[in-house]
């Protein structure tokens, strides 16, 4: 019977984080705003998938790899792709919950860093970037007058 009871609020709580999960993708000035922070991240140069899983997880405190397929519109495999980059990045910290009685343990994901901290470091990359492409046209220039 405790076993039952611990499936059932396991289950119970798992519906629920999904619920929220499709609510909070279902509010449309939410998505139109995500949609426009996503596709911004994706023309300063970051990856569409990179782009969209950063963007849900910026909406919520933490999340499941289900709510974030759910939430960014994604399957699966493209969200683990996009989680293994932002892991090299170090913007996101992963926790195990355990399943109770049998099962995999399911992982949870939060932001490490805050949106302006990572907004910063792009800014930071694409100056970097420009600087170099810069130096490698000026080189040119010189390259060409001798």
């Amino acid at each position: 019977m405790e076993l039952f009871l611990t499936k059932l609020i396991y289950n119970l709580s798992l519906v629920i984080r999904l619920v929220t999960a499709l609510i909070t993708s279902a509010d449309s000035d939410k998505k139109v705003e995500r949609d426009e922070f996503a596709s911004i991240l994706i023309k300063i140069g970051l990856k569409r998938n990179v782009a969209k899983v950063l963007t849900y997880l910026a909406g919520v405190a933490e999340a499941t790899s289900r709510e974030i397929e759910i939430g960014s519109d994604l399957r699966q495999p493209e969200v683990s792709i996009a989680m293994r980059e932002i892991r090299k990045l170090d913007w996101i910290v992963e926790r195990d919950e355990k399943n109770p009685g049998k099962g995999r343990p399911y992982r949870i994901y939060r932001l490490n860093k805050s949106l302006p901290e990572i907004v910063d470091y792009l800014e930071k990359e694409k100056s970097m970037e420009s600087e170099r492409m810069m130096k490698q046209i000026e080189k040119l220039r010189s390259l060409k007058s001798d």
